[in-house]
């Protein structure tokens, strides 16, 4: 695809941060043509990450919790569809078919229709609840007063998020993990460790290591039994084991899938006139190689800017290294780049005293990271990965080392 036409029409599916960025890089680089932005919620696009924290603990509402205020999108002549769903694409005709009949022409179409909670089969109850969208939010936030009891089942981001949200509001709260410590995905075991000690003095009861056999919902409780018959009952139960991205428009509009909508370096997909966006893309690794689909606010949004340049013919190939943060138990924690359990891990400061940046590295060059109380190594280290090249372990772990220096 050529460069968009600045006076063409651009169709945006999805009002998370990753579309409502991408309308907002269209119109602040100088497209004058229409963009309309739809998407199924019934909100403004609002800042997701404060679903598991504020707006969970009642701390801020969806007004505040809005990316911009509700007038900002008119005043930018950006056609705002909320709680409208787009049911199917005609790449070639160029247009979206909507749930209410309507029908959309494009010239451009941009896919930021992200991710659905991964649910336990046969379970269906009131008391058991997700976590993706401010329409999940009140049931959830009614549940937790002090005194309740409350079972997560998922120790990653979200889960450990709820965890804690839940601990603050002085619920009795009960973690179940599959993996051997929290956030298994994310971080290597000994920075698992200390996740699992904040949860614990933090007064969570955490179990790790469950495999769980289902799930039973009465009227009054629910209970975790295991497969080995450990049984754990709470008064509601939070599941929370990961995503699964919405590919199926893509799908139809006959798009490559691979664990997520296949795109370029440019966030194009495989058919003409169509990109895809946020957790529902799978972009190229241009640091490391292969491909991977980022599941966080920060992704989302270099998405959304990437894709507008894409779209305005000031692209270039998508090679940002991304990168998480969390609050939990009262600690921030960031993670960047791609570390797994089995990479080589160089801790500079210390992991006990909860001061630390955990750098893992493989093959001699550095690929990820964890902080933790140390925020502002985050980017220092995004730049070290991005750059490649084997670093000596030696520098990496004298204290005296400035990482700046490592990365210029």
């Amino acid at each position: 695809m050529t460069a968009l036409d600045r006076a063409g029409r651009v169709v945006i599916v999805g009002t998370g941060v990753a579309g409502a960025t991408a309308a907002q890089g269209l119109r602040g680089g100088g497209f004058t043509g229409t963009i309309t932005l739809v998407g199924d919620e019934a909100e403004a696009p609002y800042r997701r990450p404060v679903l598991s924290k504020d707006l969970l603990a009642g701390k801020t509402d969806i007004v505040r919790a809005g990316l911009k205020p509700v007038a900002y999108w008119a005043e930018q002549h950006i056609d705002l569809r909320v709680g409208e769903t787009v049911i199917d694409i005609d790449p070639s005709a160029r247009t979206v078919a909507l749930g209410d009949g309507g029908v959309l022409g494009y010239d451009a179409l941009v896919l930021a229709t992200g991710g659905r909670p991964r649910m336990l089969p046969g379970v269906s109850s009131p008391r058991v609840h997700h976590l993706r969208r401010h329409a999940d939010v009140p049931a959830l936030r009614g549940r937790l007063r002090e005194g309740s009891s409350l079972l997560v089942i998922g120790g990653g981001l979200i889960g450990s998020e709820v965890a804690s949200t839940a601990r603050e509001l002085g619920c009795a709260v009960t973690v179940l993990e599959a993996a051997d410590r929290p956030l298994a995905r994310l971080v290597p075991a000994p920075v698992g460790a200390a996740l699992a000690g904040l949860h614990r003095e933090a007064g969570v009861d955490l179990h790790t290591g469950v495999a769980l056999a289902g799930v039973e919902a009465g009227p009054d409780t629910v209970t975790a039994i295991a497969v080995d018959g450990r049984r754990w009952r709470a008064d509601a139960a939070v599941v929370a084991i990961g995503t699964v991205p919405n590919t199926e428009l893509g799908a139809r509009a006959g798009a490559a899938i691979d664990n997520g909508i296949v795109v370029d370096e440019l966030l194009r997909t495989t058919v003409d006139g169509v990109f895809a966006i946020g957790d529902v893309a799978s972009v190229p690794n241009t640091v490391l190689g292969g491909r991977y689909r980022g599941e966080h606010w920060n992704t989302a949004q270099d998405h959304g800017t990437a894709v507008a340049r894409s779209l305005l013919g000031a692209g270039s190939p998508f090679d940002v290294v991304p990168w998480a943060w969390s609050n939990q138990f009262g600690r921030g924690i960031q993670v960047a780049g791609w570390p797994e359990a089995d990479d080589e891990l160089l801790v500079r400061g210390s992991i006990d005293e909860r001061d630390f940046t955990a750098l893992c590295r493989r093959d001699g060059r550095i690929v990820g990271a964890i902080t933790m109380g140390r925020p502002k190594d985050t980017r220092t280290v995004r730049m070290l990965i991005g750059r490649g090249g084997v670093v000596a372990a030696e520098a990496l772990l004298d204290p005296h080392t400035d990482l700046a220096a490592l990365a210029s």
